[in-house]
């Protein structure tokens, strides 16, 4: 996997399966056994590296994320800027959400698991659910800002999501047809004007179908987009979006691309939520598997910070709201062609250091602790490590011998 990429026309290796992640948004990991070079693990030992390709991807679409966020105070002054950013919108967080979806292919209810939802995804939800609404307080002196768990501010509505795909999961794994199921419940969000506001519901509602096509996705059906023709057809397939940005600017909504409001809270007759349901949906995916296709397959100088896009995610929000509260995005050599251009460069490299080893290692204690004192031990668990011990053991015996 992190042997340069083979040359087009070639027969490529599939993307091997992807294991099970801690939080959702983690890269699955490879035997070091399948790589070339690659020297026989020891019994008992089964040392394993990240795939570069997913690493690859959520780098990429979290700092297209940053980048989509710090457009928003600009994209007003600029038609074309905001057509570049509805382009991005209608991509960056479904592909974020469908690898999310194909790692969670095989969660249950297995209480290790459940441990690592809750750590990994409820205590940073309520955590910053807290620190956003302090922040604004402190910074933009508003003390009226309100602390509610049931209303996600901001980012924090990804984790609320996350947790609620999760732990349906076992469900959509029963359903014999998941991905309809999924595409006729988001229809019916968008004609529900009264979910209200708890827990983001119509986000976690109508971005569903790009988790459960996650779920239901194969390691191969990536492998697919990274052929030679897919490759050269997303250029005009990308610059064809770009035009059609361009011209839907001042005839549509960018609400439709946020997926947070019904049709009828934007303006529209309510028919017109299921059929833009199905027309985003159909975008997305082909913008999707452009974005896919791009996306290098072997190590790069930015794999090792896919590990890190969740610290990127939720921390790069700080320093955009930062700047809206004090007014920097105010200065009028920002809504010029290189300020947009210098805002762009300046988003896309805080992101990259907020994903970094040192500040993973800082916010560690909020983005994923070991909480060990809050749970059981777990009978089954207890047995796992257990044999785990045992086979180290012999291991080390074998060796000796």
């Amino acid at each position: 996997m992190f042997d340069a990429a083979s040359p087009p026309g070639q027969n490529r290796t599939p993307l091997p399966p992807a294991q099970q992640p801690d939080d959702g948004v983690t890269g699955p990991r490879t035997p070091v056994s399948t790589q070339k070079g690659a020297e026989p693990q020891q019994a008992g030992r089964p040392a394993k590296q990240r795939d570069a390709f997913f690493d690859n991807a959520k780098y990429l679409a979290i700092v297209l994320v940053a980048i989509g966020h710090s457009w928003e105070p600009l994209k007003g002054d600029s038609r074309i800027l905001e057509a570049a950013y509805t382009v991005v919108y209608t991509f960056h967080m479904p592909a974020f959400i469908i690898i999310s979806g194909f790692f969670s292919r095989s969660f249950d209810m297995r209480p290790d698991r459940l441990k690592r939802l809750i750590t990994g995804v409820v205590v940073p939800y309520v955590l910053f659910e807290t620190a956003y609404p302090l922040f604004k307080r402190v910074i933009d002196h508003d003390p009226h800002q309100d602390i509610s768990l049931l209303d996600p501010w901001y980012l924090t509505w990804f984790l609320c999501a996350l947790f609620i795909w999760r732990m349906t999961t076992p469900i959509w794994k029963l359903i014999r047809y998941p991905l309809p199921v999924a595409l006729g419940i988001a229809m019916l969000a968008t004609i529900s004007s009264s979910i209200g506001d708890d827990l983001d519901l119509q986000r976690v509602l109508q971005f569903l179908p790009y988790f459960v096509l996650g779920l239901i996705m194969k390691p191969e059906h990536f492998h697919m987009v990274r052929r030679r023709w897919v490759r050269i057809a997303s250029v005009p397939v990308f610059a064809a979006a770009l035009v059609v940005g361009w011209w839907s600017v001042p005839r549509m909504s960018t609400g439709w691309f946020y997926h947070r409001a019904s049709a009828q809270e934007l303006g529209a007759p309510w028919w017109t939520g299921p059929v833009m349901v199905l027309a985003m949906f159909g975008a997305s995916l082909l913008l999707t598997a452009c974005f896919f296709a791009w996306v290098p397959r072997r190590k790069m100088w930015f794999t090792a910070l896919g590990a890190g896009t969740l610290y990127g995610y939720l921390l790069h929000g700080f320093l955009v709201k930062a700047g809206e509260y004090r007014g920097w995005f105010d200065a009028s050599w920002l809504h010029h062609p290189l300020g947009e251009i210098f805002v762009t460069v300046v988003a896309a490299t805080g992101v990259t250091l907020l994903c970094t080893s040192p500040v993973q290692r800082v916010f560690r204690f909020a983005m994923e602790p070991k909480m060990a004192w809050a749970f059981k031990q777990d009978a089954a668990e207890l047995a796992r490590e257990r044999e785990k011990r045992e086979k180290k053991e012999r291991a080390r015996e074998k060796v000796g011998v």
